[in-house]
């Protein structure tokens, strides 16, 4: 067999980020995250070989190992290819004694909150299922991905970051009892056009930290946690309303509402150079959106104005990196 080659997009999440985490959107009336599909990607590069050799190698972070079996290969605690060894493991009863060489890559900072490693999960589910010769719904990709995520992690995971790589667009995933529900809507490149900056903080984040630690705050009765969720679950819906009927002019409120309940719900989702490129942002007349479980990673900064090139420049000359990133899609 020839090499199997995956790609897929991340994302950055426009409204109801934790929202997606369980049992969370259980207590929260069908709570709605959107997000979007960026050109920032992540991709896997499967071949079989004909012995039982394993070769595992991380383009971004540049380790190679090789192994003279399967067994040895999960057997290792290089911290590159845990959560390939994850899926590995997952797969091992299927793919036997064959060998095969395995390449990973990343665009996406290390914790930028785009849903890197998420993406990653599902190329890889992509080259395994075609290897492996597997058909698999949407839904069922999403919950294996989603757990074999988590069992790598140790912490809990939501479920919004595995939508976009498996099909890119504008997604509405609506969380209720019987799980997500997913709508991929054409993205809209004219309302993104010079109003869409992506801003890499230069710390990592910590997305399952954070996330736990709400989860907890709200299962244990924490008062302000429960009011801020309700808050970012309104929010939410008020994006998509505004998105779908194209109501660009409500977009810079709502994000405005989003920040300001985000960081209301916990301290460990700002820091200081979250707060730094919100000034940044606030002084060009421009919007913060922080991506993912936020306390680093990336920001999305909205210039309603369309005067993105400025916001870019201001946000380079106070020390941040710009990420040369836009919506990606259908």
């Amino acid at each position: 067999m020839n090499s199997i080659l995956t790609k897929s997009p991340t994302r950055v999440d426009l409204a109801g980020g934790t929202l997606d985490c369980w049992p969370l959107y259980l207590f929260l009336n069908d709570p709605l995250t959107v997000n979007v599909s960026i050109d920032v990607f992540t991709s896997v590069n499967l071949r079989p070989r004909d012995d039982r050799r394993v070769v595992l190698a991380s383009k971004d972070l540049g380790v190679t190992k090789e192994y003279s079996t399967l067994d040895l290969c999960l057997a290792d605690a290089e911290p590159a290819f845990d959560l390939v060894r994850g899926h590995l493991n997952y797969w091992q009863s299927k793919i036997g004694e064959q060998g095969f060489e395995l390449e990973t890559a990343s665009e996406s900072p290390v914790g930028g909150g785009l849903g890197g490693s998420s993406s990653l999960c599902i190329s890889l589910l992509k080259a395994f299922k075609i290897w492996l010769k597997i058909e698999m719904s949407e839904s069922d990709t999403v919950r294996l991905a989603s757990h074999l995520e988590a069992r790598q992690l140790l912490k809990p995971t939501g479920t919004q970051d595995y939508f976009a790589p498996l099909e890119s667009g504008l997604c509405f995933i609506t969380y209720g009892a019987e799980g997500p529900r997913c709508e991929r809507l054409k993205i809209d490149s004219e309302l993104f056009r010079d109003r869409f900056v992506l801003v890499y903080t230069g710390r990592s984040h910590h997305s399952g930290i954070n996330n736990w630690q709400v989860i907890k705050d709200y299962l244990d009765g924490d008062s302000r946690t429960r009011l801020a969720m309700s808050d970012l679950a309104k929010i939410s819906k008020d994006m998509g309303s505004a998105l779908k009927a194209g109501a660009e002019r409500e977009l810079p409120g709502i994000f405005a509402r989003e920040y300001e309940a985000r960081t209301r719900l916990s301290d460990g989702f700002s820091s200081p150079e979250i707060r730094r490129i919100h000034e940044v942002a606030k002084s060009h007349g421009a919007e913060a959106k922080i991506c993912g479980a936020g306390g680093g990673g990336c920001v999305l900064l909205w210039s309603h104005e369309r005067l993105a090139r400025q916001l870019a420049e201001a946000s380079e000359a106070a020390g941040f990196r710009v990420l040369s990133a836009k919506p990606y899609g259908r």
